[in-house]
């Protein structure tokens, strides 16, 4: 095998479609942040555990340690602007989004796929980020409204009721 570029590398990662979240959360002082996160995986329905990535050296990390609760949103089709919004960390992030608290204090965006209220269960390094491995406490799904695909740096959509039910 030929070595490759961490350019030749991104772009094969780029390959792979993916599904595109946003992840809430609080801070110490009760502040919601979000993020964009194409990482989310599925890991156990026995607990119900998923896992997603974030960068090991981003200033929301500490957010999302052990203990710490998150909401995970499937963001749907039309949702692409909310994508692009939560890619940036700032400020007032929820300024004109529209959202609404829940029982847990977490911002939960309007209109989405799906939503999994998760508590992070243990963290692992995975070279510049960190693995979350978080249980699910809540779930909310929408299985009509079609959800937001990422592939090749491109946003596409997916028309479900063309799948078969496995």
């Amino acid at each position: 095998m030929t070595p490759f570029t961490s350019q030749e590398l991104r772009h094969g990662f780029a390959s792979f479609a993916t599904g595109v979240t946003v992840i809430t959360c609080l801070d110490p002082d009760g502040h919601p942040h979000g993020i964009t996160i194409s990482s989310f995986n599925t890991v156990s329905l026995e607990p119900p555990l998923i896992l997603w990535s974030l960068n090991k050296h981003s200033r929301l990390m500490p957010y999302f340690e052990i203990g710490h609760r998150q909401l995970i949103h499937v963001l749907e089709r039309s949702q692409e602007d909310l994508a692009m919004h939560f890619a940036k960390v700032k400020e007032k992030q929820f300024d004109n989004i529209s959202h609404q608290t829940i029982g847990s204090g977490l911002e939960q965006i309007n209109d989405c796929v799906a939503y999994y209220e998760c508590e992070t269960v243990s963290v692992h390094t995975g070279g510049d980020h960190n693995i979350i491995v978080a249980k699910v406490l809540n779930l909310k799904n929408y299985p009509e409204r079609k959800p937001l695909i990422f592939a090749r740096s491109k946003f596409l959509g997916l028309d479900l009721t063309e799948l078969q039910a496995v």
